[in-house]
């Protein structure tokens, strides 16, 4: 009979929220099971001193062979591990220009549809979060402002920069891309969390609002 992780653990977590369980009960819930010779506490204690312990491509051959694991759990653990690595790398990076941002926001050009993203900045212009704000057509999104200063306030930004792909791989931005800008802009004066740039990218480059002058404050 299989020892399956402690409800309790799952409940605190919904109620007190993510940073609640320690290493070894976020383990607990991405194994989501134990054995009959391995409950989950012990097997989430021994994947977490091998974690801590492991570096690179070896982490997964060293899961692997822990008795309990086998392949299967052990490519869970160091997906997760890897997923959480790209989401959070760019936290707390100074942003300068357009291309110390670039890299971050690189991945969302290989998306087939336009994704309208906003990276939220705090006062020293690092960067607190990079959300997707909507996901449109192959060659439209649909930009909501609301939802925009939603996250800004959320995140407590005291700047962001937007960002949105053009899977056609053109980033010479539309007419609808200058006029929403100019809008977004107005409302960003009026709550007093600026717009720091706006980039359209593709696998390669970007095309920058700031860089070309055509990041309006005012009504120009």
């Amino acid at each position: 009979m299989r020892k399956n992780i402690k409800p309790q653990i799952r409940e605190l977590t919904l109620e007190n929220g993510l940073d609640y369980p320690n290493d070894e009960e976020l383990l607990m819930m991405i194994l989501g099971s134990g054995t009959k010779d391995f409950p989950i506490r012990s097997l989430a204690q021994k994947v977490n001193d091998v974690v801590d312990s492991t570096y690179g491509d070896e982490l997964i051959t060293r899961l692997k062979d822990l008795k309990g694991i086998g392949l299967n759990k052990a490519l869970q653990v160091a997906a997760a591990i890897e997923y959480g690595r790209r989401k959070n790398e760019c936290v707390g990076v100074r942003i300068s220009n357009a291309g110390d941002l670039f890299p971050f926001v690189q991945n969302y050009s290989l998306k087939e549809k336009e994704h309208f993203i906003c990276v939220t900045l705090n006062g020293n212009h690092e960067i607190i979060q990079i959300n997707v704000i909507s996901v449109g057509s192959i060659n439209s999104s649909v930009v909501y402002p609301r939802e925009i200063f939603v996250t800004a306030l959320k995140d407590g930004a005291a700047a962001m920069i937007l960002v949105h792909n053009h899977p056609s791989g053109n980033i010479l931005p539309s007419k609808a891309d200058v006029e929403t800008t100019r809008k977004l802009m107005k409302a960003s004066n009026l709550i007093c969390i600026p717009i720091l740039d706006h980039l359209v990218i593709n696998s390669t480059s970007y095309f920058s609002f700031k860089e070309k002058g055509l990041l309006f404050t005012k009504d120009e």
